[in-house]
This record gives structure tokens, sequence and C-alpha cells, in this order.
């Protein structure tokens, strides 16, 4: 029977990982949004490109949430972006905006226990960490099929910095990023490689640190170039997650996981490395980091656990 990928949410976001995942053939994929007929709108656009593009995945919008029902995977990308208020100037607080996207996310939750309670959840939404915990607190789903696509934006986005600087494929660039998605999240430079080679003997401690940084603002860098945030990479990050379920390729990628006891943390979303197969996560894999990535590491966990908090669960 053909995969059933469904997209909580149709902005930018989910309509590109839609767009990616459908030219995958990953499985047929379903479109829903609350906003009038958007989800219609961009589900039909995006199935005419099938015969150009010569995919066959199957693509339908609603603003009905029972088009959800029976979903494999379903893919979370609602929610409530931080602009600032027309009147006043400002931006909401960030103790404001999770309340609000905690609204939106329970909203969410409630309907995927009600139509696709089997699914695996990828959580997209922001403040990634908080949502993943509203999730799992309102439906009730194991924590291997509650996962945040957090650390493969982090993680590409990285890569894609040192290739920049040193000129080489991205495929050749092997490393990871770890931690909570912000400016807290943790890369590690001492398990970082080009084809084998130790990214320290290629660039210079200063080039390191400043495309560390620029990891770390890579979502505000977007936002101060488009006004908006980037979806492009976001949305590839969740399709090469939804593909490693959905073909059961056991690839390891750094997701937000509910923590009950790796790396010593219990009852937390952080971005750890996983193994993501057909049920979703099914292996933490648990790293010997140093003092100084210890500390990083426990400094984004405490970053996240401040955040969620707030959600008052």
């Amino acid at each position: 029977m053909q995969n059933k990928i469904a997209f909580y949410g149709a902005g930018n976001v989910g309509a590109t990982a839609a767009h990616w995942i459908a030219n995958m053939e990953l499985g047929d994929c379903v479109l829903f949004d609350i906003f009038g007929q958007v989800a219609a709108g961009k589900a039909l656009d995006l199935y005419q490109a099938a015969p150009a593009i010569g995919f066959d995945a199957k693509v339908i919008g609603s603003n009905e949430a029972g088009i959800i029902e029976g979903a494999d995977v379903v893919v979370v990308t609602a929610g409530v972006p931080r602009r600032k208020d027309p009147e006043t100037g400002k931006f909401p607080s960030r103790d404001e905006l999770v309340k609000i996207n905690q609204e939106v996310m329970e909203q969410v939750s409630a309907n995927i226990k009600r139509y696709a309670p089997e699914s695996i959840v990828v959580v997209v939404s922001n403040p990634l960490d908080a949502m993943c915990h509203v999730v799992k607190h309102v439906t009730g789903i194991p924590r291997e099929r509650v996962i945040g696509q957090a650390g493969a934006l982090d993680t590409a986005r990285y890569k894609t910095f040192i290739s920049m600087e040193l000129g080489v494929s991205v495929e050749d660039i092997h490393g990871v990023v770890l931690g909570g998605h912000g400016d807290t999240m943790v890369p590690l430079p001492r398990h970082t490689s080009v084809a084998g080679i130790p990214i320290t003997e290629l660039m210079s401690e200063e080039k390191l640190a400043a495309i560390i940084e620029r990891t770390r603002k890579g979502g505000g860098e977007i936002v101060g170039l488009l006004g908006y945030s980037g979806y492009y990479a976001p949305a590839a990050g969740v399709a090469i997650m939804v593909e490693s379920i959905l073909k059961d390729r056991k690839r390891v990628i750094p997701c937000a996981i509910y923590t009950q006891g790796e790396y010593g943390y219990h009852d937390l979303f952080i971005g750890l490395p996983v193994v993501l197969g057909r049920n979703g996560v099914e292996r933490v894999i648990e790293m010997e980091l140093d003092e100084t990535e210890r500390g990083m590491l426990d400094h984004s966990a405490n970053a996240v656990r401040s955040v969620v908090e707030v959600l008052g669960y």
C-alpha cells in the first residue's frame, strides 16, 4: 500500500517539504491548512507539476483536518512566527510566543490523536523543542514516534558554510550539530571531517569559530535577508528524515528526541544523533564528549528546559 504523508500546515516550509517528498516519490502527500483554500491550491499546483517532472505521487489539499486520517507520517509546520506588533512595533516576548504556539500545537495534537494516532510525527514548528513536548503530552504517542526536525537543518547549514569556506563538495563533509534548536546549538568540530581529514587540519580556529557562530545565527541571517524565515533548507531536512523513516534506511540524523537517561538527561526533548527507521527513532547514539562539549550541551539543555517550563505541564 502506498505511504501517506500529511503536512499539517501548508505554508512555505510545509508546501516545500511536500514538493521535495512528492518528487522523491516517498508516498502520496496531503496538505492541510486552516486558511481558506491555501492547502488545496498549493496541492493542485504541485500535482500539476507531476507530468512535467515525472513523479507519480498524488497530492491533494484541504482545510478539513480529516484529510490527515491514516497518515504514516505527519509533518507539523503550523504555528505563529515571531512578528512585530504593527501598533507597538515590538516583538512578543519569548514566553508570549511560547504560549501562543502552545495553543496552536494543542489543537494540532488533538487532531493528530483523533485522525492519525499511529503516525510518526515530525515537528518543525518553533520553538521546536517545546512544541515537541506539547505534541507528546497531548497525543500520548510514544517517544520514538515524536521527533523534532532541528539537527538535520542545523547540520546542513554547518556543512554548507564549511563547503563555502574550503571550496569542497558538501558530500565529503561529515559532522553533526547537537542540542536545542537555536543560539545554544552545539556544533562539534572534534567530530567534523572532510573525506576523513579532521576539519582542524584544514582551517584555522578563528575561521571555524566564525562558521560555528554563523551556523547558530543561520536562521536569523535568512530572516535578515528575506524578512521572513527560510524554507528550502528546513524542508529538505524534513525530506531526508521522512525518507529514512519510510524507506527504513537507518540513517544517523541528529533529531530532537525525548530523553530517558541518554547523555544524563531525562524527560527533555533535545537534539541528539539517532537512527531513523520505519519505527521512528530506533536508537539514540551516545557519543563521547569532552569537558567543553559536555558543558555546551548542558548549557543548551538548560536553555531548552527554561522554555519548556513556560508550558506549565
